[in-house]
């Protein structure tokens, strides 16, 4: 019986200690390619996203040192780093692997960050996050 037991805690909390290895380090990065900071655009916004130190794969892909691209639109605050990742207009999810897309974007100052998701679209323990551009389109 305390055989049973211990090898259904091993196996519940198994998933989690694959979660929680740190994939971020400062060998890893998350940046814009395209446009760069402070850059004047029009539409439609060619946006490509960079990577250094992790693979991009699909969403629903658990495979270690991965993940796939989110971007943040004019996002002021970051979305809880345990939970998936929003879906809406500001939280844009690029689940296939995707690695540029392009945008049509009112006019005016627009904020841009890339924030990156495992498997589930939940940041990685240590979050992989670009640094925040802004642009304006025109």
């Amino acid at each position: 019986m305390r055989a049973s037991i211990f090898l259904f805690i091993v196996f519940l909390f198994a998933p989690i200690q694959s979660y929680t290895e740190s994939y971020s380090d400062k060998n890893k990065r998350l940046f814009f390619i395209t446009p760069s900071n402070g850059e004047e655009v029009t539409n439609p916004v060619t946006i490509r996203f960079g990577i250094v130190g992790m693979e991009i794969v699909p969403a629903g892909k658990d495979k270690p040192m991965s993940g796939h691209h989110h971007l943040l639109i004019n996002v002021e605050k970051l979305p809880n780093m345990k939970s998936p990742i929003p879906a809406d207009k500001n939280h844009l999810h690029f689940g296939k692997g995707q690695t540029e897309t392009q945008l049509n974007l009112p006019s005016g100052r627009h904020t841009l960050q890339l924030l990156l998701g495992d498997y589930m679209h939940v940041p990685h323990e240590k979050p992989l996050i670009s640094d925040k551009i802004e642009i304006i389109v025109k």
